[in-house]
């Protein structure tokens, strides 16, 4: 009777976790997220001083809902979006949105600051248009 002496070889259970699966998704996901959100805040960029309004609960917005965005600055200079515009070039922009079927809801971004003969032309060429959807940007007061 031969006996072998050889040991049997006893491998060890792989006990670490692999985890570079989970850092790829993560990188991929901070990438998406860095290249996102300076769109998604693209109007917060335009520095203004918004008027202080008391804290009252807030509506809910339809999500169906289209917005512009105007913002005046308290150089009295007027910007349609991010695009800085004359009150004719504005009027331009809104004869072509009253054209529309459903316009979108005005944004209107005032700086505290602003006169309010500022407030009162971009008001009025809202009106002329019976464009009356609109919404006014605050800070809430403390």
């Amino acid at each position: 009777m031969a006996r072998t002496f050889r040991r049997h070889r006893h491998t060890p259970p792989i006990a670490d976790l692999n985890v570079t699966n989970l850092i790829d998704v993560a990188f991929t996901l901070l990438i998406v997220f860095m290249i996102v959100t300076p769109l998604i805040q693209q109007e917060q960029t335009i520095p203004v001083d918004l008027p202080v309004q008391s804290i009252t609960p807030q509506q809910k917005q339809d999500p169906r809902q289209r917005f512009e965005t105007i913002t005046v600055q308290p150089d009295g200079s007027v910007l349609f979006g991010s695009r800085k515009v004359t009150i004719a070039q504005l009027n331009l922009e809104l004869d072509r949105l009253a054209a529309e079927p459903t316009p979108p809801v005005f944004r209107l971004r005032f700086d505290a600051r602003a006169s309010a003969q500022h407030f009162i032309a971009v008001m009025d060429e809202l009106q002329k248009r019976n464009l009356t959807r609109i919404s006014f940007d605050t800070q809430t007061g403390r």
